[in-house]
């Protein structure tokens, strides 16, 4: 297994020679290090059956399955399917992840660990994008910093919530109310150590954050959240802000990320074309947490 940082990139690194069915325990902590190491893996020449994706997961650690069935591989749950097949809609849900997000951030909670492995794969417009919330943190005025540390933020799916199927022709009034029973909004540290690399990460993102709140239940202003999401480059609709990294991936590739680190978003072709992925989410050995900031 030979693991190469990606040249001039702003993360990440490609991962040759990795193999699951020989892959002894040192090889799994090899990757598991590169993995908080570089935020980002790249796994090349990955020809996995689904049971097998599924072992990979194990591997790593303690499998999450998505509290939603829709989106359930058919003969593997573990499996959270992104995308349709052409002529099929039996099996996956189109155009998922389309805004930044941290996987799962909006439960009590999140998983460590992302994994992805595309199977259908567009042409044109492929990949994902990225942030580094440590990063993003370590870059705010010390003003931010010392405002933010100690509060806590609240996470909800409800601003891009899914419809399902059994949704169709529902009042909306009970599908929102439906959603705030089954995930509550929760309220995590605004920032936190990382349990292995020891950085203070920002955990904050477009999608499911809805504010910070101090100890004591007093809201912060609004601004405050805008601006935290300006800085990190959440908010430019063009992409081009210099916290922004694109990562493309071609057959075979098998994407994995840190959870706690990465706010992601999935990059979708504007004109229809076949496209999907199967996604395993993986608690690993660590509090999620670390130590509050």
């Amino acid at each position: 297994m030979k693991t190469e940082p990606n040249s001039g990139s702003l993360m990440g690194a490609t991962v040759s020679g990795f193999e699951l069915a020989g892959a002894s325990d040192a090889d799994l902590a090899e990757l598991k290090a590169s993995l908080y190491r570089h935020r980002l893996l790249v796994l090349k020449d990955q020809h996995l059956e689904p049971k097998e994706f599924v072992a990979l997961g194990r591997a790593l650690g303690t499998i999450e399955v998505y509290y939603e069935p829709m989106y359930h591989h058919p003969e593997h749950p573990e499996i959270f399917v992104s995308g349709t097949k052409p002529g099929d809609s039996t099996e996956g849900v189109p155009q998922t992840g389309k805004f930044w997000h941290a996987d799962y951030s909006f439960m009590s909670n999140p998983f460590g660990i992302t994994m992805t492995y595309p199977q259908i794969v567009p042409k044109t417009n492929r990949g994902t994008f990225y942030i580094d919330m440590a990063k993003v943190f370590a870059e705010l005025p010390d003003r931010l910093k010392d405002r933010l540390r100690g509060t806590l933020v609240e996470h909800s799916p409800r601003r891009y919530f899914k419809i399902r199927p059994t949704d169709v022709y529902r009042p909306i009034h009970e599908v929102q109310a439906e959603i705030e029973q089954v995930t509550p909004p929760v309220f995590h540290p605004t920032v936190f150590t990382h349990p292995v690399t020891g950085e203070e990460i920002l955990y904050v993102s477009e999608a499911a954050s809805f504010g910070f709140v101090e100890p004591d239940g007093t809201r912060l202003p609004p601004e405050i959240l805008q601006e935290v999401l300006e800085r990190s480059g959440q908010l430019d609709t063009g992409f081009t802000d210099p916290h922004i990294h694109l990562q493309s991936f071609t057959e075979g590739d098998l994407l994995l990320w840190d959870n706690r680190a990465l706010v992601h978003r999935a990059l979708h072709n504007p004109r229809p074309e076949p496209a999907q992925s199967y996604r395993v989410t993986v608690h690993d050995d660590f509090p999620f947490f670390g130590v509050a900031g």
